[in-house]
């Protein structure tokens, strides 16, 4: 069964096609569940809006998916949701999110955090593996809340050019664990695969999926969804699709197709 519950649209600044390109791709394509978790904004458009919808999107987003749920329930599963990242001081919104505005779920994609001096880190301009351990914390103290289905690309921080260390284990061992202990499951990314392979201080390589992480998830046999990242509707299900489920199987990865 196919399945892809991490699909973004127009509104993030940074993908092309509207709600609706991206069903009618899913659909030709023989897609059964589409799950759209575009880039979420926060109240009062806090933290950078140049890579996510305002605001004033959301009522809009929420509306066309669900209507777009009933028009084409005979032909696909759409799920609403939404991708956001983590912090502390923002509970009150992620249960707005789920409670009030109804999101079928949240993915946590954390693409910045904030460290114990309280300054905001760009997950993707790490330059210090410490800062890896903090940003697994966030991700443990994340998971334990709940609010979330999935950890989007959690070995996104291997876009960083930084050798191999005690931190980089540390890091992976903290969020392998946490996912091990709530059965929780984590996201194989196709979109780094789009991306292709460049050199790093450990070889040339794709930015992620990083195998050094993906070997201790199959040690663990920690459930695996994999998705397509899409930022335009012939991606939905593409190629890298096929790519990452045949790199996911010969890593001996627990693949499975739904969230629900």
């Amino acid at each position: 069964m196919k399945t892809n519950y991490h699909t973004h649209t127009y509104r993030c600044k940074h993908a092309r096609g509207e709600e609706k390109d991206y069903v009618l791709n899913a659909i030709e394509k023989n897609v059964s569940i589409l799950g759209f978790s575009d880039h979420s904004p926060f109240e009062n458009n806090k933290y950078d809006t140049s890579t996510r919808m305002d605001f004033s999107e959301l009522k809009d987003y929420i509306s066309i998916v669900n209507n777009l749920k009933e028009t084409y329930k005979d032909k696909i599963n759409i799920k609403c949701g939404l991708e956001i990242e983590y912090n502390n001081n923002d509970h009150k919104y992620y249960e707005k999110l789920l409670n009030e505005y109804k999101v079928d779920y949240l993915v946590l994609g954390q693409h910045f955090f904030t460290n114990k001096n309280n300054r905001l880190i760009n997950t993707y301009a790490i330059n210090d593996s410490l800062h890896y351990i903090e940003y697994a914390k966030t991700i443990v103290d994340a998971i334990k809340t709940g609010y979330f289905k999935f950890l989007a690309h959690p070995d996104v921080i291997f876009v960083n050019d930084i050798s191999w260390d005690k931190n980089c284990e540390n890091c992976c061992d903290l969020i392998i664990n946490v996912a091990k202990e709530n059965d929780f499951i984590l996201e194989f990314n196709a979109n780094g695969l789009r991306r292709g392979k460049h050199t790093f201080c450990d070889g040339t390589r794709y930015s992620y999926p990083y195998k050094k992480f993906w070997d201790k998830v199959a040690k663990e046999n920690i459930k695996v969804i994999i998705n397509s990242d899409c930022h335009t509707p012939e991606q939905v299900w593409d190629n890298y699709m096929n790519k990452a489920y045949n790199l996911a199987k010969s890593w001996g990865l627990n693949i499975i197709n739904e969230i629900f």
